[in-house]
C-alpha cells in the first residue's frame, strides 16, 4: 500500500518534472494514459491527460519556451524571489539557500537555474515527503512555497501561451491549496 507521504512526493515530483523542462514523447504518452475521477483534482488530471493526448512534444516544447524561457524573457518568471520581491536573486533565494544547506541539499551539477525555481522547491518537497531529505515539511512549505506558488499557478493558468500547461496550473494550484490546508490543520 502506498502511503500518503509517498503519494504527496509523487505529486511534487510529477509537477517538478513538468515545470523543469518540456516533456518528451514518452512522458506525454504516459500523461495521456492517466485517468481522473469526479473530484476537482481528478478532473484536473483528466484535463491534463486530454491535453497530452491532443498535442505533440514539439508543440509542448514551443509552449514551454514561450512560457518560461522566451527571447529575452518568458511570459512567466517561476522564481520565489520574483514573486515575493519583484526582482530575481533577492532575499528569498538567499533564505532558501541557507535552509538548503541546513537540509544538506545541493543543486545538481549541470543545473543553472537559481534554486528558488518552482520546480526545484517542488523537488525538495518531494524529497521531504518521501523521507529522502530529513527536515520539517510544514516549515519548508510555509516558508518557501505557500507565500507565492499559488499565485504562480494562477498566472500560469491565464498565460497567453498556455495550452498543455493550463491543466498543469490547475493541478498545481489545487495541490498547493490542499497542502496548505493540511499543514494548517496539523498545527
Amino acid at each position: 500500500m502506498v502511503t500518503e507521504d509517498a503519494l504527496r512526493a509523487q505529486h511534487y515530483g510529477f509537477l517538478a518534472r513538468l515545470l523543469s523542462a518540456a516533456p518528451g514523447d514518452a512522458v506525454l504518452e504516459q500523461v495521456a494514459s492517466m485517468t481522473g475521477d469526479e473530484t476537482a483534482f481528478g478532473q484536473a488530471y483528466g484535463a491534463l491527460a486530454r491535453a497530452a493526448a491532443g498535442t505533440t512534444s514539439a508543440e509542448v516544447e514551443r509552449e514551454f519556451f514561450e512560457l518560461f524561457v522566451g527571447v529575452g524573457r518568458g511570459e512567466l518568471l517561476p522564481y520565489a524571489s520574483f514573486y515575493l520581491t519583484g526582482f530575481l536573486n533577492e532575499r528569498p533565494l538567499a533564505e532558501l539557500r541557507a535552509d538548503l544547506r541546513w537540509l544538506g541539499v545541493e543543486r545538481a551539477a549541470g543545473r543553472y537555474e537559481p534554486e528558488d525555481h518552482v520546480a526545484f522547491v517542488f523537488e525538495v518537497m518531494a524529497g521531504l515527503a518521501s523521507g529522502d531529505v530529513a527536515g520539517n515539511q510544514a516549515r519548508f512549505f510555509d516558508k518557501h512555497i505557500a507565500p507565492w506558488a499559488g499565485q504562480f499557478f494562477d498566472d500560469l493558468a491565464i498565460a497567453p501561451s498556455a495550452a498543455f500547461y493550463r491543466p498543469v496550473a490547475e493541478i498545481g494550484r489545487q495541490f498547493v491549496d490542499i497542502e496548505a490546508r493540511a499543514f494548517a490543520l496539523a498545527n
